[in-house]
């Protein structure tokens, strides 16, 4: 009869101790294929080393998991899950079967009767073994993909170690700044450092012992939970920093290349984003680093002979430079060929003398023709030529002189030589004629575009025009803090999402009542939703959030018990979303 003095435990069979033995000597695998459980007849049995089959088995199926016990690896946990629509019997004692089929561990356990659906109830049962063996290395430990049943805790343990696998890990908050002792409450980066804080140490005299630390605040630190093997330590994983002087609100990464073992391989971060330690500002030399981000600026006096006048003011710079520059000697009307006149010009510099005949005559070279001067005739006398030189190729320029009669044609002109060739006189108005000529840019032809207007980017139809910052920002609206909104610009359509979160007292202790006015108000309508958050641990109650008095610029939310357990002080968070 089972009673308060009962006993319950597993044990290798003969056979089971007969195999592990030869599987540690031969270094073979030892792999567990299946569980039993059995009724045992109605009897309390106890587990013997000489049994070979349970007194009565019921039910036998493929085991889902064979593990060591994280707490003591000489222990092997198998494990079974019985569905729901499986029972009708009683449990009293267990079986383990290898894959020869042969029983290598027996246990007995607490009576435990398993329904059946048909009989107006059910349950899906686990069931365990837990027993020790002297040596686990050859025993084969497997998660058998073919079994869709899995325990909470399983489902619990697989998604902390997947999501530890990843590159990117939970955010620490400080990082060091120089060789720290791993132990206690110290202050680092100028943050005093509270209990169970995660610290990135990456400067450790020894690089094996970088990493992510957890703060023991009277021993020695561990290391992460999810950077606490090599597994989780990859190469490339990132981590933000929340505080600190120098390495506050920045991003690192683990630039180590594989494989590594944690605790042997030295572990090197480095910053790719965060502050430099460069003041805002303009800086005539910087220096740039690897990711292209400036981590040094100077404004240094530099020499004339490094192409600088070190100075700050135009004439400052003159005299730096000794004096302002003296224009070169220019030829005058007297001695240029009357004949030739603009011909003459094939030195570089300003001429600054009427060409084209005192007596008012032009000729074939002249910028406006060959016709005489008149006040009537709106053709100009161009004061001013200058000439752009490269061996025997001239690009020559003439400025007009501009008085109430010469307005009309009065316009730059410029003419090609090369050797003896001259082209005609052109206006830069023919710059204006190529552009309006020129065609609309597409994606394969180059071109020009004009600058699409408010409306055009808002309908998002055409893709002929160019969008500026003001009009892609237009309608933008960001706001952050404990009442944040994001308002999209126009021409994504307006949509505002915003949240927040409020405290709230108990139900009917005068306080469960919060006004929300939303950082920017709705002008059509807006979806919400309200949720009662609890910060401590795990209670039974009936706390919920209730929206009431909703506006398109607010609401008042209410912290109401359904009567379940007791009513509760913690925050609501709302979201909302509209325009």
């Amino acid at each position: 009869m089972i009673d308060s003095n009962s006993q319950f435990f597993a044990i290798l069979t003969a056979v089971g101790e007969a195999k592990q033995a030869n599987a540690t000597a031969l270094g073979v695998p030892w792999t567990f294929k299946e569980m039993a459980v059995g009724d045992a007849n109605g009897a309390d049995p106890i587990p013997s080393r000489t049994q070979t089959k349970l007194i009565n088995e019921w039910r036998r199926a493929p085991v889902n998991q064979v593990r060591t016990d994280p707490a003591n690896p000489n222990i092997i946990i198998t494990e079974q899950v019985i569905p729901s629509d499986v029972g009708g019997s009683w449990i009293r004692e267990i079986g383990l079967f290898d894959a020869d089929g042969d029983l290598v561990a027996v246990a007995n356990c607490a009576p435990s009767f398993k329904p059946l659906l048909a009989q107006g109830t059910g349950k899906t049962q686990v069931i365990r073994m837990n027993f020790i063996v002297a040596n686990t290395a050859q025993i084969v430990l497997k998660i058998d993909p073919a079994v869709v049943l899995a325990t909470r805790e399983y489902v619990d343990n697989a998604v902390i170690e997947a999501l530890a696998k990843l590159d990117f890990k939970h955010s620490a908050l400080v990082a060091t700044t120089a060789n720290i002792a791993l132990s206690g409450i110290q202050t680092i980066d100028g943050v005093l450092l509270p209990s169970d804080a995660r610290v990135l140490v990456k400067n450790q005299t020894q690089a094996k012992d970088n990493g992510l630390y957890v703060v023991s605040p009277t021993g020695v630190w561990i290391r992460a939970q999810d950077a606490d093997t090599s597994l989780e330590v990859t190469p490339g994983l990132f981590v933000s920093i929340e505080k600190g002087t120098v390495n506050g609100d920045s991003v690192w990464q683990l630039v180590t290349d594989g494989p590594i073992v944690l605790g042997t391989t030295a572990l090197a971060f480095e910053m790719v984003a965060g502050r430099t330690g460069v003041n805002a500002g303009s800086y005539r030399n910087v220096t740039v680093d690897k990711y292209g981000r400036v981590i040094a600026g100077t404004n240094p006096v530099t020499s004339i002979a490094e192409g600088g006048t070190g100075a700050t003011t135009a004439d400052a710079a003159l005299s730096a430079l000794g004096g302002a520059p003296v224009a070169a000697a220019i030829p005058s009307v007297s001695q240029l060929d009357s004949t030739t006149d603009f011909d003459s010009l094939v030195d570089a510099g300003w001429q600054s003398a009427l060409y084209g005949g005192a007596a008012g005559e032009r000729n074939p070279n002249h910028p406006d023709g060959q016709l005489p001067v008149s006040a009537e005739s709106g053709i100009a006398n161009y004061y001013w030529g200058m000439v752009a030189k490269y061996a025997s190729n001239l690009i020559q320029v003439a400025f007009p002189y501009v008085s109430s009669a010469d307005t009309a044609l009065a316009t730059i002109k410029f003419r090609l030589f090369g050797g003896d060739e001259k082209s005609p006189w052109r206006s830069l108005l023919h710059l204006d004629y190529f552009r309006s000529a020129a065609a609309n840019a597409t994606e394969a032809l180059r071109g020009v575009l004009r600058i699409g207007t408010l409306g055009e980017v808002n309908a998002g139809a055409l893709d002929t025009v160019v969008v500026t910052p003001k009009k892609l920002f237009n309608g933008a609206v960001i706001i952050t803090g404990n009442y944040a909104a994001l308002k999209l610009p126009t021409w994504l359509g307006g949509w505002t999402l915003q949240k927040g979160s409020v405290t709230v007292t108990a139900e009917g202790s005068g306080g469960a009542s919060v006004s929300v006015t939303l950082p920017v108000a709705y002008t059509s309508s807006y979806a919400l939703n309200a949720t009662f958050v609890y910060t401590g641990g795990r209670l039974d109650n009936g706390n919920v959030a209730q929206v009431r008095d909703k506006s398109l610029n607010g609401f008042t939310v209410d912290n109401q018990w359904m009567g379940s357990g007791s009513s509760l002080a913690g925050v609501i968070d709302f979201f909302a979303f509209g325009r």
